[in-house]
């Protein structure tokens, strides 16, 4: 009976996550074409200055308001509300809504006033050209309401995210693409014969995008019997307890940012460069995380906090030794797929016109150190909900602290000695950190057994990932050839791939964990 529930619950975590991912895919693909469409329309030009300093201030506010601190704060207490009843948690939802709404207008409104100021502040160069800098402040005042849209379109995410429904909501960002790539293409004609530059098709192209990711998902707000009801309390327990917790979460979000700001100035002080390899390298860091890991932290916290608000503290532990595992299993294989095909990728990806081989290098060895931390960046996408999901919000919050304060000790230390390097090797050390201080906590707070995060199946993707690497560095080193045409370059660098794949998984099934995941994908 036992088996039968672990398998049950691993069931619905495994394909609630394939749905999540699936979409995340999709838009992940669609935010390249948008980024080679705008590229190729706008290039890399002083107007692409000013969109991109104009987009950062409403962009940071959304990784605060709807990406962040939002879902993990919102979804547990949400699931809470809908376990005492479905119009409880219907009139939470719009009361969140409006008191999302209030805010984000407040801070849109205050960006339409302070936009000379904010431009001024943040790129003070800009100053020296008017042109450019008027171009900058007019984007910033068109794309001010972006932040209400994509903070709305954020809370029906989480509310049908919450009801189980997780592919139409996680497929919205695509739509917010498909219209940039269609503004970028349109627009620009249209604005140049009105006299004025083109590049403003991307302000009024986001704008448009973040509405668009509202009204994919309000028809199933509408099916699902969640639109709005009656009056509604704005300032409630439930409320309350979500601003708190949002609180807690923006405290975090804040400390990232210094951190990443700390990385940056440190980066610019080693050698010309390594600010752009440091970027593409994490870019391509955060693709297989972007993907698989937020996917299946994102399943887990709806059903381990279904099944935790609802009392089924067995149900809610195997959800999360279900979650630990798929992560584990997956982003193995995304792990030694890069590591031994760093350069490859880095290659294929980036080198070309004034990316050099060098460069190439460069961004392959840094990727190298952030991959260290990719396992246990996976596991923290899962464990830092949780902590949401059991109130204790404030753990992740102290614990993210502590990390940061790790890697910016790591940093000052060792990168004037031993140069930019150091700062991947700090980011992959503080998640590292991160996740085994998680790890105790979770122990602790959940009265977990002291070997529940230890299991045969650990040292079964430990032979996977040796057996993998070892064929795909093998294949790598033999058959690549950095001087072939780019049609034979990218089928071998698939080739190797699929073959590495396949060892990895082969190993798995003839381990016994083959037949468990196919028990997973088939059983209803």
């Amino acid at each position: 009976m036992e088996n039968k529930q672990t398998a049950n619950t691993s069931s619905r975590v495994f394909k609630s996550s394939l749905k999540l991912a699936g979409a995340t895919l999709i838009s992940r693909i669609l935010g390249l074409v948008r980024e080679q469409v705008q590229a190729a329309v706008f290039g890399a030009s002083g107007l692409t200055d000013a969109f991109n300093v104009a987009y950062r201030i409403p962009n940071m506010l959304r990784d605060l308001f709807a990406e962040g601190a939002f879902s993990p704060a919102f979804v547990p207490v949400f699931v809470e509300a809908k376990n005492e009843g479905f119009k409880v948690a219907r009139r939470l939802l719009w009361s969140v809504f409006l008191l999302l709404l209030v805010l984000t207008i407040i801070i849109g409104i205050l960006m339409v006033i302070f936009a000379n100021g904010i431009v001024a502040n943040i790129a003070p160069k800009f100053l020296e050209d008017p042109n450019k800098f008027q171009i900058t402040v007019t984007l910033l005042r068109i794309m001010s309401p972006f932040l209400s849209l994509v903070s709305v379109a954020a809370l029906f995410m989480g509310a049908l995210n919450a009801i189980k429904i997780f592919f139409v909501p996680a497929l919205a960002p695509a739509s917010y693409n498909v219209i940039m790539i269609l503004a970028i293409f349109c627009l620009p004609p249209f604005f140049e014969k009105q006299g004025v530059s083109g590049i403003y098709a991307l302000g009024f192209g986001a704008v448009v995008g973040g509405l668009m990711q509202i009204l994919v998902q309000i028809p199933l707000i509408i099916r699902k019997s969640l639109g709005p009801l009656g009056p509604v309390k704005i300032i409630s327990p439930y409320t309350k307890k979500i601003a708190g917790r949002m609180g807690l979460a923006f405290v975090g979000v804040s400390a990232s940012q210094v951190n990443i700001f700390i990385n940056t100035l440190l980066a610019t002080g080693t050698v010309v460069g390594a600010v752009s390899w440091l970027t593409y390298a994490f870019r391509l860091f955060q693709f297989p995380l972007g993907i698989l890991g937020v996917s299946i932290g994102g399943s887990n916290l709806v059903h381990f906090s279904d099944a935790w608000k609802g009392g089924k503290r067995e149900e809610a532990l195997d959800l999360l030794k279900s979650s630990y595992l798929l992560s584990l299993f997956t982003i193995s294989w995304a792990l030694v797929m890069l590591y031994t095909m760093s350069v490859p990728t880095a290659h294929l990806i980036f080198e070309r016109g004034a990316f050099s081989r060098s460069d190439t290098l460069a961004v392959s060895e840094l990727l190298k150190y952030y991959l260290w931390c990719l396992p246990c960046y996976g596991l923290f996408k899962i464990f830092s909900p949780t902590f949401y999901s059991i109130d204790r919000p404030q753990v992740p919050v102290f614990i993210s602290l502590f990390s940061i304060f790790v890697n910016i000790v790591v940093c000052l230390t060792f990168v004037p000695h031993y140069g930019y390097q150091i700062l991947a090797m700090g980011v992959s050390i503080s998640i590292i950190v991160n996740t085994l201080l998680q790890i105790i906590f979770l122990t602790r707070y959940l009265d977990l057994p002291k070997m529940f995060f230890l299991d045969l199946k650990l040292l079964k993707i430990l032979l996977a990932v040796v057996v993998a690497g070892t064929l795909t560095h093998f294949l790598t080193l033999n058959y690549f050839n950095f001087e072939a045409g780019f049609i034979r370059k990218m089928s071998i660098f698939v080739a190797i791939g699929c073959l590495g794949s396949l060892g990895y998984f082969l190993i798995l099934f003839l381990t016994g964990e083959g037949k468990s995941l196919r028990k997973m994908i088939k059983r209803k």
